[in-house]
């Protein structure tokens, strides 16, 4: 049977507050893990639908989720998963990844 992943949005809110409800049962280690699970999870979508790019709000504060997020990414591109991926022009809190050369 084919596997069949639901559409992502074409922008994902990686900051545990927007997709957890329930942020006081976790330690940070486990938040940040759910943030980068969410971002294999949406990014492996959009890949799976064909989308040429998503963006993925990873905000500032102390930079922790942002860091993780781009080595993530760059597993992902140097896996010729992505073509490439760079902080957004309007907004340097988004990464956009593109997906498709």
């Amino acid at each position: 049977m084919p596997r069949s992943l639901p559409k992502p949005p074409r922008e994902v809110d990686l900051h545990a507050d927007a997709f957890l409800s329930d942020l006081d049962t976790y330690d940070t280690d486990e938040l940040l893990a759910a943030s980068i699970d969410l971002l294999r999870d949406q990014l492996d979508a959009a890949i799976y639908w064909g989308y040429n790019e998503i963006r993925f709000v990873h905000g500032r504060g102390k930079g922790v989720l942002k860091q993780a997020v781009y080595e993530e990414l760059s597993y992902y591109k140097q896996h010729g998963a992505i073509a490439r991926y760079y902080p957004s022009y309007h907004n340097e809190d988004i990464v956009v990844v593109v997906i498709g050369l």
